[in-house]
């Protein structure tokens, strides 16, 4: 990806994000694609705040907690995470979004 840990923020891998799932870390899995994007598909549990929503929305997000970040390829998470790595939240980039999560091991996503 075009982000590095100077922005403030790590990426994490599809299998990163499996084990945190699987071994039940509580953490938000934030979805910031568009209501029609997140309505056709999205990863099990996650919480969808539109990018452009964000700045209005912050204040639905914990700070106390992880917050791993997705969109579509990891542009706009990317985005979102510097953003909220200024704010003060730990955050983590699903490096490839949602399309190499669901290449990985054929995995498919539903809607929530």
């Amino acid at each position: 990806m075009f982000y590095n840990a100077g922005y403030g923020f790590e990426g994490i891998t599809p299998e990163g994000l499996k084990e945190k799932i699987e071994s039940g870390d509580d953490f938000v899995l934030l979805d910031v694609r568009t209501l029609v994007e997140n309505a056709a598909q999205a990863i099990e549990g996650s919480y969808l705040i539109p990018i452009h929503e964000l700045p209005a929305r912050i204040g639905e997000l914990p700070k106390e907690r992880d917050i791993v970040v997705y969109c579509r390829i990891g542009n706009r998470s990317a985005y979102a995470c510097m953003y909220l790595a200024r704010l003060g939240y730990r955050v983590k980039n699903l490096d490839g979004g949602i399309r190499v999560w669901n290449m990985q091991e054929n995995r498919t996503s539903t809607r929530v």
